[in-house]
């Protein structure tokens, strides 16, 4: 041995130096040696014991983090933790110094308060080389001992595991769905992986949150009173989300003269100037009929649906026409309901004009005079109620909310014809629709859209007294698709809440399908909504005796495209200054500052961007920075590194799982 031959030569050095009357100079010099050659070795053989210590404890950890998995799976019981535990250091501990090796493992079983615990400890020594200079005799410095332990707990750490899974139009390119599905859902997949460490139900929890520009929470859930109905119940005209931006379709000046024969008001371009009607859709033949069933006048004719008789219905086809689109379906039709009278329905302002007729002539009846801010405007007149139930019907539609939206004009000035005339100082007139709805909430078919600013980036839970805090019910409409339309041959799939039905689980993934664009901000705000206790999607009550790992997964192929916020997106790009991203990172931040009574993080968060395509999108700083650290993020070139990705990450939440 090296160390073993320098030792003994220097130990006769120092003899014949010690015994020799001669060289006083070399005497001293030898004795000056003994306390720097002392410093060395301790360096030295402390260093080798350090690293003893540390192939130990690596050892320990991993042995414990096998013994809890075996003791989950049932294979050894606990009187064969001690001799499984040997086994198992043996085969992991090869640092060579380290001799006279010993561990023990003791187990101690759960209580109604504490959890089972395996604790094991090492010990041993190293044979010390330099360290025996100091210790001519051979005594206390042959050897330096070392020890460690690790605790690990088995029965109190459970699982919550929500997946935010990217299911817009774009996965269906480089065959990114199927790898996904395969990934999540395939034989051996993070399903698979999870669902092997649960021994008891319960003990692993798997949601599922399938997303585009919105999430789909079944059509069942129309009752509940988490749901805010505003944007799904009003007309163009009362979009609070789409004032953002100046995309709010409005009325016509001479909209009380619009009747049965009138050409259809509204144009498919935003942004229409000199009293002109705006918005992003035209007219369709009823509320319930296609959006390609245009009509360019309006119809002389009284329709009976769902009981009520709508008079020469005046309806919007979804948004869908010309850029920047909203991607929104409406539910409901205006009526045009005649006065009797012929009246003055604008006034004091240049641009009143008659309403035409298909041949490009006034309708009948209709004529202005004078001009600039003398000019006015005269005709017969119509009531135009949005049928939706107004505030006044205390009859009919008793399960539905209530619309105030704004469906006319009021001379503020005039005490006359007040609800029929339009002037530089009109104010709105309430609708007043007092029959059954055309589209009642029980049509609804599922799709949830962002909460409302600022709880589009909060966890908070849902209260009736704060509408901010309800989850807008929204019927999205894209490519000519009602996506969350169960019937429609390419649906947005159900979110599915928290569970161990594993075969449902991957029933449920392998349905995916490619759908619309990407809002990866709802997809997330609903896996973060599966994990909360109390909140729309039941999560199961929590145990304060058990540790709960909380996990995230977030996998998106593609940038943040459109979301609630037509000035936000187009469908294609975001609007200057990322704001989907802005309102998507302030969201992660607030998930990631969420923490524990210990103040450690609540949640685990994982995210994958799958960049295929040609050119590349440049890297998602607002995905890259939501992980919960840098070695969470992901970032794919092809579809076949989902399957890998998935499953490290399952390896990952393995050790979490039997190891906290």
């Amino acid at each position: 041995m090296l160390g073993s031959a320098i030792s003994n030569r220097v130990r006769a050095a120092l003899r014949r130096f010690s015994g020799s009357t001669d060289g006083n100079v070399a005497v001293i010099f030898t004795f000056a040696m003994l306390p720097i050659l002392a410093f060395v070795g301790a360096a030295v053989d402390y260093t080798r014991a350090n690293n003893a210590r540390t192939a130990m404890q690596s050892a320990l950890d991993s042995t414990a983090l096998m013994l809890s998995k075996d003791l989950t799976m049932g294979t050894i019981t606990a009187a064969q933790i001690p001799s499984k535990a040997q086994t198992y250091f043996n085969s992991l501990f090869t640092n060579k110094d380290g001799q006279g090796i010993a561990i023990s493992a003791t187990y101690t079983t759960p209580t109604s308060s504490a959890a089972a615990t395996i604790l094991l400890s090492g010990s041993g020594y190293i044979n010390t080389y330099f360290m025996k200079f100091a210790d001519l005799s051979g005594g206390n410095f042959q050897k330096m001992n070392f020890g460690t332990s690790t605790t690990t707990t088995w029965g109190n750490v459970k699982m919550r595991v929500a997946l935010a899974l990217d299911n817009t139009g774009s996965m269906s390119q480089n065959g990114k769905i199927t790898a996904l599905r395969n990934a999540v859902a395939g034989t051996g997949g993070l399903i698979d992986q999870l669902s092997a460490l649960s021994k008891n139900n319960g003990d692993v929890y798997i949601s599922v949150i399938p997303f585009a520009k919105v999430v789909n929470l079944g059509s069942s859930n129309y009752t509940q009173n988490w749901i805010d109905w505003t944007d799904w119940l009003n007309p163009p005209t009362t979009q609070p989300a789409n004032s953002n931006g100046g995309f709010q379709a409005t009325l016509p000046i001479n909209w009380h003269a619009v009747g049965p024969g009138a050409k259809c008001p509204f144009t498919n371009t935003i942004g229409n100037t000199n009293g002109a009607a705006n918005g992003s859709f035209v007219c369709k033949t009823g509320p319930t009929a296609s959006d390609g069933s245009t009509t360019s006048t309006i119809p002389s004719t009284t329709i009976t649906i769902n009981g009520a008789s709508v008079k020469n219905p005046i309806c919007p086809t979804a948004e869908t026409f010309t850029a920047p689109y909203t991607f929104v379906k409406y539910n409901g039709c205006w009526s045009s309901e005649p006065t009797g009278l012929t009246e003055t329905f604008c006034s004091g302002s240049s641009n009143c004009s008659c309403p035409k007729n298909s041949s490009g002539s006034n309708v009948a009846g209709c004529t202005c005079s004078g001009t600039g801010s003398s000019k006015s405007c005269t005709g017969l007149t119509y009531v135009h109620n949005w049928t939706q139930p107004g505030p006044n019907d205390l009859t009919d539609n008793p399960l539905q909310p209530r619309v105030s939206a704004i469906v006319g004009f009021k001379d503020n000035t005039s005490t006359t014809n007040k609800d029929h005339i339009w002037t530089p100082n009109a104010v709105g007139v309430a609708n007043d629709w007092r029959q059954p709805s055309t589209n009642p909430i029980s049509t609804w078919t599922g799709c949830i859209t962002d909460r409302t600013q600022p709880n589009d980036a909060t966890g908070v839970l849902p209260a009736s007294s704060d509408v901010t805090t309800l989850f807008p019910a929204y019927e999205y409409f894209e490519n000519s698709t009602s996506y969350c339309n169960s019937s429609v041959s390419t649906p947005l799939e159900p979110i599915i809440p928290l569970s161990y039905n594993w075969s449902a689980l991957k029933t449920a993934v392998n349905a995916m399908q490619p759908t619309g664009g990407t809002d990866q901000s709802v997809g997330l705000a609903w896996a973060w909504q599966s994990l909360l206790v109390g909140g729309p999607l039941n999560a199961p009550a929590e145990d304060s005796n058990t540790t709960y790992n909380r996990v995230i997964i977030l996998l998106s192929d593609g940038l943040n495209t459109e979301d609630r916020w037509p000035a936000y997106g187009d469908g294609s790009s975001q609007a200057s200054g990322n704001p989907i991203d802005a309102r998507q990172a302030l969201q992660c931040q607030n998930l990631q500052n969420a923490r524990d009574a210990n103040g450690a993080p609540l949640y685990t968060i994982y995210t994958i961007q799958v960049n295929t395509g040609t050119p590349a999108d440049p890297t998602s700083t607002v995905l890259k920075n939501c992980a919960s650290s840098p070695d969470k993020f992901y970032m794919l070139t092809s579809s076949t590194q989902i399957v890998t990705t998935f499953n490290t990450i399952g390896t990952a939440l393995s050790k979490l799982r039997l190891a906290k």
